[in-house]
C-alpha cells in the first residue's frame, strides 16, 4: 500500500502562488472567510493543503477579484 504525502504550503509559498504579493496581502487573504482553513497552526505560522489553496485560486475569476 503506497502512502501519499501531503503537500503543504505556508505564507511564503502562497505569496509565490499569487505572484509575489506582499506578506500583508497574504495575511489579509488568508484571514478571509472564503479562504481555506489551515490544516495546522504552528508556532511560526499556519500551513494549508496546497490543493485547497490551488482550488481557491482557480475559483477566482480574475486577479482583480483577489484584491
Amino acid at each position: 500500500m503506497a502512502t501519499k504525502k501531503l503537500q503543504l504550503v505556508g505564507a511564503h509559498e502562497i505569496r509565490r502562488m499569487l505572484g509575489e504579493i506582499s506578506r500583508q496581502r497574504v495575511y489579509q487573504l488568508t484571514s478571509r472567510r472564503d479562504f481555506p482553513a489551515p490544516i495546522a497552526e504552528l508556532a511560526m505560522s499556519n500551513v494549508w493543503l496546497a490543493a485547497d489553496v490551488e482550488t481557491w485560486i482557480a475559483e477566482r475569476p480574475s486577479r482583480a477579484d483577489r484584491s
